[in-house]
């Protein structure tokens, strides 16, 4: 077997971009916290069509066309996996849900909102809370 030939590269390339495309989730994943997390005041709205404003707006269009093919890969990721895991479970849908809202849910497009911190920047989704079952707390009796 020959470990140079074209496919054996091919695998490698592909290899590797997932990995980079795994990795760059993962920093995504854990400084989006930490931006959102800082207290500021909300910037004064920038519709007036001043130029800041066209900046910020091309700046949420640049920052979209960079963040949304990695959002996009993890949700289709999550899909498969949720997928797997519904199969695989025995049709277990509280499993393959509590997948696929963590990896589908969540911001896709960097508005210019998301810069000035007015809305935060969700890689992960959360579920709504409508859809969240009630706890089952049992008081104690008296």
């Amino acid at each position: 077997m020959n470990l140079h030939s074209p496919s054996s590269i091919s695998v490698t390339a592909w290899s590797r971009a997932v990995a980079m495309i795994l990795v760059l989730a993962l920093c995504m994943f854990t400084m989006a916290p930490q931006a959102g997390s800082q207290d500021a005041a909300p910037a004064p709205s920038s519709e007036g069509g001043s130029a800041s404003g066209a900046g910020i707006g091309v700046l949420s269009g640049l920052s979209t066309i960079l963040y949304l093919p990695f959002k996009t890969a993890f949700a289709i990721g999550g899909g498969l996996v949720g997928g797997l895991a519904y199969v695989f479970s025995g049709g277990n849908e509280n499993a393959a849900k509590s997948i696929w809202t963590t990896s589908m849910y969540g911001t896709y497009v960097i508005t210019p909102e998301h810069l000035r911190g007015d809305k935060p920047i969700r890689f992960l989704g959360v579920a709504d809370s409508a859809e969240t079952p009630p706890s089952s707390v049992v008081e104690p009796a008296r």
